[in-house]
């Protein structure tokens, strides 16, 4: 049992019972492991992390590319304009 599993234990055991207590607490200790094993599959990987930071830099590369692109053209446009 973990710490507050063990705390669970204690108060529990004063208000309803030694046998009780434990196997409430074994209960609830089953019912949020299944919790656990049912949205394992929704939390990141390295993986995906990896891949988001791949994407996102290559995004930020772009976006970047294209700022330059128009600020040169402006540039150009605005030195075009007062000749």
């Amino acid at each position: 049992m973990v710490i507050s599993e063990i705390k669970l234990y204690e108060l529990l055991k004063a208000k309803i019972g030694e046998k009780e207590a434990e196997a409430f607490v074994e209960i609830l200790e089953r019912k949020v492991d299944k919790k656990f094993e049912e949205r394992k599959s929704d939390f990141a990987t390295k993986e995906d992390i990896s891949g988001l930071r791949t994407e996102l830099l290559r995004t930020i590369y772009i976006t970047s590319l294209g700022q330059l692109l128009a600020i040169v053209g402006s540039v150009i446009g605005i030195i075009l304009a007062l000749k």
